[in-house]
């Protein structure tokens, strides 16, 4: 029914990272902004709502240095390493 098993060392990991330090520095910034906007009322109802969602998203993201987006569309900021 459940087909369980463990990952080897050289298999992929699920959440691999797949954003570079300025791309993380710009989300970052933005959930600033977007926080800002929510904190201080300057957005109304919806939007303030909306402010938040984005902000937390990007907060996370930048955090974690995953982009289920980028995954999703085959996109990697990262520098690629080279052996």
């Amino acid at each position: 029914m459940f087909n369980l098993r463990v990952m080897n060392s050289n298999e992929n990991r699920f959440m691999k990272k797949n954003m570079n330090n300025t791309d993380r520095l710009i989300r970052a910034v933005f959930a600033l902004i977007f926080a800002a906007l929510y904190y201080n009322n300057i957005a109304n109802n919806t939007w303030a709502v909306v402010f938040l969602v984005i902000a937390c998203i990007l907060a996370v993201t930048s955090f974690i240095s995953f982009c289920p987006l980028y995954k999703l569309f085959g996109i990697s900021t990262c520098s690629k390493k080279t052996t």
